[in-house]
């Protein structure tokens, strides 16, 4: 087993605006992409044209509509990826070590050559953020793009995770956590950032924004009135003629 680091150099992370997130999946189909061509093992799909296809995700975005007492009902769009937590509990379960935290950046990964599959860091993950590829038979999660963010041979706007750099409503921010002066510091600072489920004591790095209170609808207020006036007055001449000549038809 591996133990924890008592500290990072750095906290890399995500910042998830949950107020933007359109939950249009550009995030999940890059993430695939990336991940199935470079880091790793390719990322399987079982019958993906079948009657029960399924396959191997880093990033997932699930969908919840919400119904508040008052005020009218609300979509929020909540992608899921691994949180890279602090407390890291599926990095003390692993048997053969092949869990682990880095020291430098704080970022989660899997060496797998030693993981064999056994399925005991998804059991000990809070969040369900660790998935089997079954065609490879190892533990697959995200990497927050470690080999891409690195890689001095991308220009300087391409080296961040490739669901950052993919999503078209700029919901996702990606930096250092730990940098109090950092950028996704100051957003967390200014929007209220949260922990997901903080109860789990795993203390992730990741945050999440909560969704910003929608306008009120006046029930009283018909919404569709200024669409139902008539935007064209009575015909006359020729066309009025006709009109009346079709209407007796």
């Amino acid at each position: 087993m591996t133990d924890l680091p008592q500290q990072t150099q750095r906290q890399l992370g995500l910042v998830i605006d949950l107020d933007t997130c359109v939950g249009c999946h550009a995030c999940v189909v890059s993430c695939k992409g990336w991940n199935t061509e470079n880091y790793g093992a390719p990322l399987s799909d079982q019958q993906p044209y079948g009657a029960d296809p399924s396959g191997t995700f880093l990033n997932r975005v699930h969908s919840y509509e919400l119904t508040p007492e008052t005020g009218p009902a609300q979509l929020v769009h909540f992608p899921k990826s691994c949180l890279h937590c602090a407390d890291a509990p599926c990095v003390t379960v692993c048997p053969t070590g092949a869990s682990y935290k880095r020291v430098e950046d704080g970022i989660v990964l899997v060496n797998e050559s030693d993981c064999i599959g056994c399925g005991l860091c998804a059991w000990a993950c809070p969040y369900g953020a660790r998935e089997l590829d079954l065609a490879e038979g190892v533990m697959k999660k995200c990497t927050l793009c470690v080999d891409r963010i690195y890689n001095e041979n991308l220009p300087e706007r391409d080296r961040e995770p490739a669901c950052v750099r993919t999503c078209p409503a700029g919901a996702r921010h990606f930096g250092d956590l730990g940098d109090p002066d950092s950028a996704v510091s100051a957003l967390v600072a200014e929007r209220g950032g949260m922990d997901l489920m903080p109860e789990q004591g795993t203390r992730p790095v990741n945050k999440y924004l909560p969704p910003r209170p929608k306008d009120q609808i006046d029930e009283q207020v018909d919404i569709l009135a200024p669409l139902l006036t008539p935007v064209a007055e009575e015909p006359k001449g020729f066309l009025g003629w006709l009109d009346r000549a079709l209407d007796k038809l």
